[in-house]
């Protein structure tokens, strides 16, 4: 099985960005969408990303438009969108699928590892986090209800 530091992405602004430059830092890994009923989390991760950053503490945010087409916009529109309404500065990729035979390899990586309620591989909706250690194992799926400064603990835990 693929390491996730294996894996790379496409950043908004179009770089090829491997996922190995993240390598010994906690993640945070979140599938997000611009207009969806979750959308105002960004708020809150970007707090966790400016509390905890310093120690080691990398947010990835992986727009999808998989889940009620809650993701329309091109790259330029959900940059500009995620920094004049959220104020966002922790790296955003390129729209990614989540589920099915066109999921991003890090989100069948992610699925594997740390598995939903019952097992359940598939992604639910938006704002699905997944947590990983410095050593890039997965440690813990969350929902997408499970609000970002409910992960406070389980991050400083990790750093």
């Amino acid at each position: 099985m693929a390491a996730l530091y294996d894996f790379s992405a496409t950043t908004l602004q179009g770089e090829q960005r491997n996922l190995s430059d993240y390598q010994g830092k906690v993640l945070l890994i979140v599938n997000t969408a611009s207009k969806c009923g979750f959308t105002p989390q960004y708020k809150g991760l970007q707090a966790l990303y400016e509390k905890y950053r310093d120690q080691g503490l990398e947010i990835l945010g992986f727009p999808c438009d998989q889940f009620g087409h809650q993701e329309p916009g091109d790259e330029a529109q959900i940059s500009e969108f995620c920094e004049v309404n959220y104020g966002v500065r922790f790296p955003m990729f390129a729209k990614v699928e989540v589920n099915g035979s066109a999921a991003h390899p890090l989100y069948q990586h992610l699925k594997k590892a740390a598995p939903g309620l019952l097992g359940s591989k598939a992604i639910k909706w938006n704002f699905t986090k997944f947590l990983v250690g410095r050593d890039g194992k997965v440690v813990k799926r969350y929902a997408p209800t499970d609000k970002p400064e409910s992960l406070a603990t389980d991050i400083e835990n990790l750093l």
